[in-house]
């Protein structure tokens, strides 16, 4: 069958597919050769069908031009196309990207199919010989020692070199190559070991391994590349069938020889998702590496006889003895717009059912920090929408803040709260899930959708059932997610939830690689490992954007024991720590912040003028609160003084209460924290502070509103406006 016959009827049933939909592709695509095969003769199918530009393509090989049914069939598909479109955007996106990856698929299996056929076919032996020809000189053109095999040989005499063609090799090329090689070690005296195989899967051409380096010009290896860019090929909303089929007819009219060169090793072992390998002298730290059987891992431990490295998929399928192949890149996650409102594992791939990821742009997981000269001062605010929050421990945008505490205390709520409150400003948010349970990591999605806030937010999970290695890069893949946003000069919030599991990952994987175990078991680089993540969060100049990274990273204290190894290390890194106390947990304080030891070392200069105006004696009175509290407790009696000020505070712990899902505007929290703290809901009952505040503002908005516009400024209130606002509230008291 020739191509151009295979195309027309490639379209021909793309446009069945579209009017079917899916199943019926599917259906389809499952019968295709099948029936193809039965309507032409395979000899007539060689004998016609299009070379690869290997070779001249025979005259008797050359069909008459179907260009223009071609460009009909194109017109009928885009025709029908526009038919479908009344489905509704989501949907016809996804059976489009669904058509498109079917026919990606069914393409290349016909291309490869053909090409396998040609390869075997009488006719052209002669053209195929004066191919390794080519590829011979292709390939001594390039050879050379690489740092890997000039260490080898220090330590050996001989470099074993292999030559490995599909076809019996001509004596005079083999003689050539063994002349190039043994002139290429003559300058460190190394001797080479020749050895000549044949692989009949190489379809075509050949390919020499000096080392451990490959010299790649084979048809396999180029049908390898060209799937594999073709699996790794964002498919986009305005893709066509044309455009794929032409590119797939561009590709097998212009096969050629390349050379590729990469590197080869061996599987040592493999056990509890490590893999030792030898060989790959000349790998980086970081990098990605690809076993036969399909699954990736990468490199964390390099030693001088061999290389540790930590599986992303199942091990199982690996084996000793496999190959194992650089890939020449550290690893890389999607990133863009195409990621918000999406749930992905820690490798960017979608597992939120909702189909195609449509990705224009990768970044490494792994990046530099911003330099210093880079940064810019913590000067914006980022409002949390959480009274005690915003007014105690401010935070801004481009700050780290460490949120500390036992387990269920509310750290994730205030995380999650804080990204609800961010709807409608602008930010993005990123949530990353290290060690979650996936019924909980589920839950936190349906409760941001039903929030509105998945519109702006990623959630990136790496849950308990996953293993280490997934855990271990979950955050620095969110983080390279973030830094797209970031470089593109918006504001980002991202959430590590949290650090202790990440930490524990890590742990777990320095000790199998057998690293030396330092405090608790923790190898003597789990420091570093935090502070090269957060230190990647920061407010960038203008010159590069302008814009920032938000982090929240959570800690898990055990018995509120933060001079554990690991909490110690992240408060040192961050900007300061929002610290929840079980005991204030126990007692119905939501969110249960211990004021005393909770502290923003920037976010103040973030803080709206007004609120730090309004709560700039909050902290104080709390303080004073906590101790009288405290000595109340012996069962001594006060005085009036001492009474009046435990019930001030009694009512500013009870205002700082808040439900989830409620955030406050800032304002409004600026005006309710003054109110309480100079006195005014003094005489409320502690039950009735509640209605106090959900009554104020309506009473503020209905007889004040220019007061209100001003404080919506967040400008400092002078004193026309503060008597304005000390008068309003007294008739909001005597009205109560």
């Amino acid at each position: 069958m020739e191509i151009q016959y295979v195309i027309i009827n490639f379209i021909i049933l793309i446009t069945i597919l579209v009017i079917a939909g899916r199943k019926t592709v599917k259906r389809i695509f499952g019968g295709r050769l099948e029936n193809i095969n039965k309507e032409l003769d395979e000899a007539e199918l060689m004998e016609k069908m299009e070379m690869p530009v290997f070779m001249p393509l025979p005259e008797e090989a050359v069909e008459e031009d179907h260009s223009e049914e071609i460009i009909k069939a194109k017109a009928n598909v885009d025709e029908k196309i526009s038919l479908i479109e009344a489905f509704g955007e989501r949907e016809f996106s996804e059976i489009h990207r669904g058509m498109i990856e079917d026919a990606r698929k069914e393409l290349f299996s016909v291309m490869k199919e053909n090409i396998i056929k040609l390869f075997s076919y009488e006719k052209y032996a002669a053209e195929i010989k004066a191919l390794d020809s080519q590829v011979v000189d292709d390939i001594l053109s390039k050879i050379s020692l690489t740092d890997g095999d000039m260490s080898y040989l220090k330590h050996h005499d001989v470099l074993y070199v292999t030559i490995t063609s599909a076809f019996p090799l001509a004596k005079e090329l083999v003689d050539k190559i063994d002349e190039a090689t043994k002139k290429l070690l003559e300058s460190v005296d190394g001797k080479t070991s020749l050895w000549v195989l044949e692989d009949p899967s190489l379809i075509g051409g050949l390919k020499l391994r000096i080392g451990d380096t490959v010299y790649d010009g084979t048809v396999s290896e180029e049908l390898y590349q060209f799937e594999k860019n073709m699996n790794h090929a964002p498919i986009m909303d305005d893709d066509t069938v044309g455009q794929l089929i032409q590119e797939f007819t561009e590709k097998a009219e212009e096969i050629k020889p390349h050379i590729h060169k990469y590197q080869l090793g061996r599987v040592m072992t493999v056990s509890d998702g490590i893999c030792w390998m030898d060989g790959l002298a000349d790998i980086m730290y970081g990098e990605v590496v690809e076993f036969e059987c399909g699954e990736r891992g990468m490199v964390l431990d390099i030693q001088q006889n061999r290389i540790g490295c930590v599986i992303f998929g199942e091990y199982e399928h690996i084996e000793s003895g496999s190959r194992v192949r650089r890939v020449g890149r550290i690893a890389s996650v999607p990133v863009g717009e195409c990621l918000l409102g999406r749930v992905v594992d820690a490798l960017g791939v979608p597992i939120d059912a909702m189909g195609y990821l449509p990705y224009k742009e990768r970044r490494p997981i792994e990046f530099k920090a911003p330099a210093i000269l880079d940064r810019s001062p913590v000067n914006t605010p980022l409002h949390t929408g959480i009274k005690a929050i915003d007014a105690l421990v401010p935070i801004g945008k481009g700050q780290r803040e460490l949120i500390i505490g036992d387990r269920q205390t509310g750290k994730t709520a205030i995380a999650i709260d804080t990204i609800i409150n961010q709807k409608g400003k602008d930010t993005i948010c990123i949530y990353v899930a290290i060690g979650q349970k996936e019924t909980t990591i589920a839950e936190i999605k349906e409760k941001l959708q039903k929030h509105g806030a998945m519109e702006y937010t990623t959630i990136v999970a790496a849950p308990a059932s996953g293993s280490a290695a997934t855990q271990y890069i979950a955050p620095f893949s969110g983080t390279a997610m973030a830094e797209y946003f970031m470089y593109a000069g918006k504001d980002v919030l991202i959430v590590y939830d949290d650090l202790s599991k990440h930490a524990v990952a890590y742990r777990e994987l320095s000790l199998l690689l057998h690293r030396p175990s330092g405090r608790e078991a923790y190898p003597g680089d789990i420091f570093y490992l935090h502070s090269r993540l957060l230190e990647r969060s920061a407010q960038i100049s203008k010159e590069l954007g302008g814009g920032s990274i938000t982090a929240l990273p959570i800690i898990e204290t055990l018995a509120g024991d933060i001079s554990a190894y690991i909490p110690t290390n992240v408060i040192s890194i961050t900007d300061g720590q929002i610290f929840l106390e079980s005991e204030l947990y126990n007692e119905g304080q939501r969110p249960a912040i211990n004021v005393g030891l909770s502290v923003s070392r920037v976010g103040g200069a973030a803080q709206t003028k007004l609120m730090k105006q309004m709560a700039a004696s909050l902290r104080t009175k709390l303080a004073q609160y906590r101790e009288l509290a405290d000595f109340t407790q012996l069962g001594s009696e006060v005085d009036e003084t001492t009474r009046s000020a435990l019930n001030s505070g009694a009512h500013l712990m009870e205002v700082l209460k808040q439900n989830r899902y409620q955030p406050m505007e800032d304002w409004k929290q600026a005006l309710l924290l003054f109110a309480v703290s100079e006195g005014y809901a003094d005489n409320v009952a502690l039950d009735e502070m509640v209605r106090f505040e959900n009554e104020l503002f309506p009473f503020f908005e209905t007889n004040y509103n220019s007061l209100v516009d001003i404080l919506k400024t967040g400008a400092k209130a002078d004193k026309n406006v503060l008597s304005d606002i000390r008068c309003a509230l007294d008739a909001y008291v005597k009205r109560a």
